[in-house]
C-alpha cells in the first residue's frame, strides 16, 4: 500500500468516526459508558468544518460561534460532505473538557481541561498542580479512546450498512 492510498484510508476514517460521533451523541444525548462502567457525556459543539470533493474540486464549510445550532455544516453532510474538524466538549461529573479533532491526521488541539487549583500550601507536593493536570489530560483521552473504540469495532462489523442508514435518518431530520 503506498503512501498516499494509505492516508487517504486514514482520512475517511476519520470522516466516518467524526461524522458518526456527531450523530451518535445527539442521539443519545451525548452518554457514553467507558469499558470500567464510567459514565460520560460528549457532544459536537461550537465548531464543524465539513469537506467534500478532492484536489482542487475540494469544498469546506466551516461553521462556528458559541452553541450555534451548526445548520450549514449539516446541509453539507445532507450533500455528501463529511466532517473534517470537530469541536468536542466532554463531561464527567462537575468536569468539562473542550478539544478540537481533525479527521485528516487525529490531532488534537487547543485542549481545555477542567481548572486546576494552583492554591499551594506548605507542606504540600511541589509536583500536585503538574500530576493533576496530566491526570486530566489522561482522563480526556480515556473518553476519546472508548468512544474510538466504539466507533471501529462498529465500523468493521457487518452492522455498518444500518448505522449507515441511521445517520442518513439523522441528517434528514435535523
Amino acid at each position: 500500500m503506498d503512501l498516499e492510498r494509505a492516508t487517504t484510508q486514514a482520512t475517511l476514517i476519520g470522516q466516518d468516526f467524526l461524522t458518526w460521533l456527531w450523530a451518535t451523541s445527539e442521539q443519545h444525548r451525548g452518554r457514553f459508558t467507558t469499558a470500567s462502567g464510567e459514565d460520560f457525556s460528549l457532544f459536537v459543539e461550537q465548531r464543524v468544518s465539513v469537506q467534500g470533493g478532492e484536489g482542487e474540486g475540494k469544498e469546506t464549510a466551516v461553521c462556528s460561534g458559541p452553541m450555534a445550532e451548526l445548520k450549514e455544516a449539516r446541509m453539507g453532510l445532507r450533500t455528501g460532505k463529511k466532517v473534517g474538524q470537530a469541536k468536542l466538549r466532554i463531561e464527567h461529573d462537575e468536569n468539562a473538557w473542550q478539544v478540537q479533532i481533525n479527521a485528516d491526521t487525529f490531532a488534537l488541539s487547543g485542549l481545555k481541561t477542567p481548572k486546576v487549583d494552583t492554591h499551594v500550601e506548605e507542606g504540600d507536593d511541589p509536583d500536585a498542580i503538574f500530576l493533576e493536570k496530566i491526570f486530566l489530560i489522561e482522563k480526556c483521552m480515556l473518553y476519546l479512546d472508548t468512544v474510538f473504540s466504539i466507533f471501529i469495532k462498529l465500523r468493521m462489523s457487518s452492522q455498518w450498512n444500518s448505522e449507515i442508514e441511521r445517520i442518513r435518518q439523522w441528517m434528514n431530520a435535523a
